[in-house]
Protein backbone atom coordinates (compact mmCIF):
# COMPACT_ATOMS: atom_id res chain seq x y z
CA UNK A 1 0.00 0.00 0.00
CA UNK A 2 2.53 2.62 1.29
CA UNK A 3 5.55 1.23 -0.66
CA UNK A 4 7.59 0.54 2.85
CA UNK A 5 7.08 -3.22 2.92
CA UNK A 6 7.44 -4.96 0.24
CA UNK A 7 7.82 -8.96 -0.63
CA UNK A 8 9.46 -10.72 -3.45
CA UNK A 9 9.46 -14.34 -4.12
CA UNK A 10 12.94 -16.02 -4.22
CA UNK A 11 12.10 -19.83 -4.49
CA UNK A 12 8.30 -20.56 -4.31
CA UNK A 13 6.30 -22.74 -1.43
CA UNK A 14 4.08 -25.05 -1.29
CA UNK A 15 0.89 -23.29 -2.52
CA UNK A 16 -1.22 -20.58 -1.03
CA UNK A 17 -3.42 -23.23 0.97
CA UNK A 18 -0.32 -23.99 3.11
CA UNK A 19 0.23 -19.44 4.27
CA UNK A 20 0.03 -19.49 8.12
CA UNK A 21 -2.72 -17.46 9.95
CA UNK A 22 -2.60 -15.25 12.56
CA UNK A 23 -2.21 -17.47 15.98
CA UNK A 24 -0.48 -20.36 14.32
CA UNK A 25 2.92 -20.85 15.70
CA UNK A 26 5.82 -20.73 12.26
CA UNK A 27 9.12 -21.04 12.08
CA UNK A 28 11.47 -19.36 9.61
CA UNK A 29 14.99 -19.04 8.94
CA UNK A 30 15.83 -15.69 8.70
CA UNK A 31 18.60 -13.20 7.78
CA UNK A 32 18.21 -9.51 8.34
CA UNK A 33 20.68 -7.10 6.51
CA UNK A 34 21.18 -3.01 6.50
CA UNK A 35 21.57 -1.72 3.19
CA UNK A 36 25.24 -2.08 3.11
CA UNK A 37 24.77 -5.95 3.53
CA UNK A 38 25.66 -6.06 6.94
CA UNK A 39 24.37 -8.82 8.82
CA UNK A 40 22.50 -7.99 12.23
CA UNK A 41 20.02 -11.03 13.21
CA UNK A 42 20.62 -14.27 11.78
CA UNK A 43 18.56 -17.52 12.91
CA UNK A 44 18.17 -20.62 11.54
CA UNK A 45 15.01 -21.32 13.42
CA UNK A 46 13.14 -18.86 14.67
CA UNK A 47 9.75 -20.10 16.19
CA UNK A 48 7.14 -17.18 17.08
CA UNK A 49 3.44 -16.97 17.43
CA UNK A 50 1.55 -14.98 14.16
CA UNK A 51 -0.36 -11.57 14.90
CA UNK A 52 1.12 -11.58 18.56
CA UNK A 53 3.66 -8.81 17.67
CA UNK A 54 6.69 -11.26 18.73
CA UNK A 55 9.37 -10.84 15.96
CA UNK A 56 9.77 -7.23 14.06
CA UNK A 57 6.98 -5.88 13.01
CA UNK A 58 8.32 -6.74 9.01
CA UNK A 59 8.39 -10.14 9.83
CA UNK A 60 5.09 -10.67 11.38
CA UNK A 61 3.25 -8.94 8.48
CA UNK A 62 4.77 -10.17 5.95
CA UNK A 63 5.05 -14.30 6.76
CA UNK A 64 1.29 -14.29 6.76
CA UNK A 65 1.98 -14.33 2.70
CA UNK A 66 4.68 -16.72 2.96
CA UNK A 67 3.94 -20.01 1.74
CA UNK A 68 5.43 -23.26 3.47
CA UNK A 69 8.71 -24.23 2.11
CA UNK A 70 8.94 -21.16 -0.09
CA UNK A 71 11.92 -18.52 0.38
CA UNK A 72 11.41 -14.66 0.22
CA UNK A 73 13.09 -11.60 0.72
CA UNK A 74 11.62 -8.57 2.30
CA UNK A 75 12.66 -4.79 2.29
CA UNK A 76 11.25 -2.98 5.20
CA UNK A 77 11.21 0.75 6.39
CA UNK A 78 12.42 1.60 9.45
CA UNK A 79 8.93 2.23 10.46
CA UNK A 80 8.68 -1.92 10.64
CA UNK A 81 11.40 -2.50 11.99
CA UNK A 82 13.82 -0.57 14.78
CA UNK A 83 12.15 2.71 13.76
CA UNK A 84 13.49 6.10 14.77
CA UNK A 85 15.81 4.86 17.71
CA UNK A 86 17.43 2.06 16.31
CA UNK A 87 18.71 -0.91 17.77
CA UNK A 88 22.58 -0.16 19.83
CA UNK A 89 25.37 -1.12 18.82
CA UNK A 90 24.41 -3.07 15.56
CA UNK A 91 21.59 -1.23 13.86
CA UNK A 92 21.52 2.84 13.68
CA UNK A 93 18.29 4.97 13.51
CA UNK A 94 15.92 4.75 10.98
CA UNK A 95 17.52 1.80 9.62
CA UNK A 96 15.49 -0.06 6.38
CA UNK A 97 16.16 -3.68 6.68
CA UNK A 98 16.41 -6.57 4.32
CA UNK A 99 14.94 -9.80 5.42
CA UNK A 100 15.61 -13.64 3.87
CA UNK A 101 12.78 -15.79 5.16
CA UNK A 102 11.80 -19.46 4.07
CA UNK A 103 8.94 -20.67 6.15
CA UNK A 104 10.40 -23.91 7.73
CA UNK A 105 6.50 -25.21 9.01
CA UNK A 106 3.48 -23.71 10.72
CA UNK A 107 1.20 -25.05 13.27
CA UNK A 108 -1.77 -24.70 15.82
CA UNK A 109 -0.41 -23.10 19.00
CA UNK A 110 -0.42 -25.33 22.27
CA UNK A 111 -4.16 -25.14 24.19
CA UNK A 112 -3.67 -23.24 26.88
CA UNK A 113 -5.68 -24.94 29.18
CA UNK A 114 -2.70 -27.75 28.71
CA UNK A 115 0.15 -25.94 29.44
CA UNK A 116 2.19 -26.65 33.01
CA UNK A 117 2.20 -24.05 35.73
CA UNK A 118 5.97 -22.92 33.88
CA UNK A 119 5.24 -23.19 30.45
CA UNK A 120 2.14 -20.67 31.38
CA UNK A 121 4.26 -18.55 33.07
CA UNK A 122 7.44 -18.47 30.37
CA UNK A 123 4.93 -17.63 27.84
CA UNK A 124 3.31 -14.41 29.94
CA UNK A 125 6.16 -13.18 30.59
CA UNK A 126 7.72 -13.56 27.08
CA UNK A 127 4.69 -11.31 25.88
CA UNK A 128 5.51 -9.41 28.57
CA UNK A 129 9.21 -8.49 27.74
CA UNK A 130 7.83 -7.64 24.18
CA UNK A 131 5.31 -5.35 25.52
CA UNK A 132 8.43 -3.59 27.61
CA UNK A 133 10.60 -4.03 24.08
CA UNK A 134 7.63 -1.52 22.58
CA UNK A 135 7.39 0.40 25.49
CA UNK A 136 10.82 1.44 25.73
CA UNK A 137 10.81 2.65 21.64
CA UNK A 138 7.73 4.80 22.56
CA UNK A 139 4.84 2.04 20.31
CA UNK A 140 2.64 2.17 23.54
CA UNK A 141 -0.53 0.98 21.24
CA UNK A 142 1.78 -2.43 20.52
CA UNK A 143 3.20 -2.38 24.11
CA UNK A 144 -0.81 -2.47 25.19
CA UNK A 145 -1.18 -5.16 22.88
CA UNK A 146 1.36 -7.22 24.06
CA UNK A 147 0.70 -6.70 27.89
CA UNK A 148 -3.11 -7.66 27.06
CA UNK A 149 -1.65 -11.35 25.31
CA UNK A 150 0.17 -11.58 28.41
CA UNK A 151 -2.95 -11.24 30.58
CA UNK A 152 -4.82 -13.80 28.71
CA UNK A 153 -2.65 -15.95 28.97
CA UNK A 154 -2.54 -15.34 32.88
CA UNK A 155 -6.40 -15.98 33.12
CA UNK A 156 -7.04 -18.41 30.46
CA UNK A 157 -8.60 -21.46 32.16
CA UNK A 158 -6.70 -24.13 33.13
CA UNK A 159 -6.69 -28.41 32.91
CA UNK A 160 -3.84 -28.65 35.06
CA UNK A 161 -3.52 -28.02 38.57
CA UNK A 162 -0.76 -25.57 39.70
CA UNK A 163 1.77 -25.76 43.03
CA UNK A 164 1.14 -23.04 45.14
CA UNK A 165 4.61 -21.51 44.58
CA UNK A 166 3.54 -21.40 40.80
CA UNK A 167 -0.04 -19.29 41.41
CA UNK A 168 2.14 -16.87 43.52
CA UNK A 169 4.64 -16.25 40.47
CA UNK A 170 1.44 -16.09 38.34
CA UNK A 171 -0.03 -13.76 40.21
CA UNK A 172 3.35 -11.95 40.48
CA UNK A 173 3.55 -11.95 36.40
CA UNK A 174 -0.14 -10.39 36.59
CA UNK A 175 0.66 -7.48 38.63
CA UNK A 176 3.66 -6.71 36.51
CA UNK A 177 1.52 -6.69 33.07
CA UNK A 178 -1.07 -4.63 34.65
CA UNK A 179 0.93 -1.68 35.92
CA UNK A 180 3.10 -1.55 32.65
CA UNK A 181 -0.42 -1.45 31.22
CA UNK A 182 -1.49 1.54 33.14
CA UNK A 183 1.71 3.13 32.45
CA UNK A 184 1.33 2.70 28.56
CA UNK A 185 -2.66 3.75 28.66
CA UNK A 186 -1.30 6.77 30.62
CA UNK A 187 0.75 7.74 27.86
CA UNK A 188 -1.62 7.39 25.34
CA UNK A 189 -4.29 9.62 27.91
CA UNK A 190 -6.49 6.58 28.38
CA UNK A 191 -7.62 7.21 31.93
CA UNK A 192 -10.52 5.47 32.54
CA UNK A 193 -8.32 2.10 31.23
CA UNK A 194 -5.67 3.19 33.26
CA UNK A 195 -7.61 3.47 35.82
CA UNK A 196 -9.29 -0.01 35.49
CA UNK A 197 -5.56 -1.66 35.31
CA UNK A 198 -4.51 -0.06 38.60
CA UNK A 199 -7.59 -1.07 40.58
CA UNK A 200 -6.91 -4.57 39.40
CA UNK A 201 -3.57 -4.16 40.54
CA UNK A 202 -4.61 -2.83 43.83
CA UNK A 203 -7.45 -5.68 44.06
CA UNK A 204 -4.51 -8.07 44.49
CA UNK A 205 -1.98 -6.08 46.28
CA UNK A 206 -3.68 -2.83 48.42
CA UNK A 207 -0.17 -1.31 49.01
CA UNK A 208 1.44 -1.59 45.20
CA UNK A 209 3.75 1.36 44.99
CA UNK A 210 3.51 1.77 41.61
CA UNK A 211 -0.46 1.28 41.01
CA UNK A 212 -0.93 3.65 43.97
CA UNK A 213 1.01 6.50 42.44
CA UNK A 214 -0.34 5.85 39.07
CA UNK A 215 -3.84 5.74 40.32
CA UNK A 216 -3.11 9.17 41.47
CA UNK A 217 -1.46 10.71 39.11
CA UNK A 218 -4.79 9.95 36.83
CA UNK A 219 -6.89 10.91 38.74
CA UNK A 220 -5.13 14.46 38.93
CA UNK A 221 -4.85 14.37 35.03
CA UNK A 222 -8.58 13.84 35.27
CA UNK A 223 -9.01 17.01 37.58
CA UNK A 224 -10.34 14.69 40.70
CA UNK A 225 -7.65 16.14 42.98
CA UNK A 226 -9.75 15.22 46.48
CA UNK A 227 -9.64 11.25 45.60
CA UNK A 228 -5.84 11.88 44.08
CA UNK A 229 -4.54 13.46 47.43
CA UNK A 230 -4.80 10.57 49.99
CA UNK A 231 -3.86 8.19 47.07
CA UNK A 232 -0.67 10.03 46.98
CA UNK A 233 -0.03 10.05 50.48
CA UNK A 234 -0.70 6.75 50.79
CA UNK A 235 2.01 5.76 48.24
CA UNK A 236 4.66 8.52 49.66
CA UNK A 237 4.15 7.03 53.27
CA UNK A 238 5.13 3.72 51.95
CA UNK A 239 8.22 5.43 50.68
CA UNK A 240 9.34 8.73 51.89
CA UNK A 241 12.03 9.00 49.67
CA UNK A 242 10.36 7.56 46.42
CA UNK A 243 11.22 10.97 44.13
Amino acid sequence: GNGLLKKKTLVPGQGVHTRPLKGQNVTVRMKATLEDGTVVEESSALTFTVGDCDVLQALDLCVQFVETGETALIVADAKYCYGVQGRSPDIPPNSALTLEVELLAAQEAQDLELLSGKEKIDLANRKRERGNFFYQQADYMLAINSYDIALQIICSSSKVNFSPEEEAELLEVKVKCLNNLAASQLKLDHYEAALKSCNLVLEHQPGNIKALFRKGKVLAQQGEYREAIPILKAALKLEPSNK
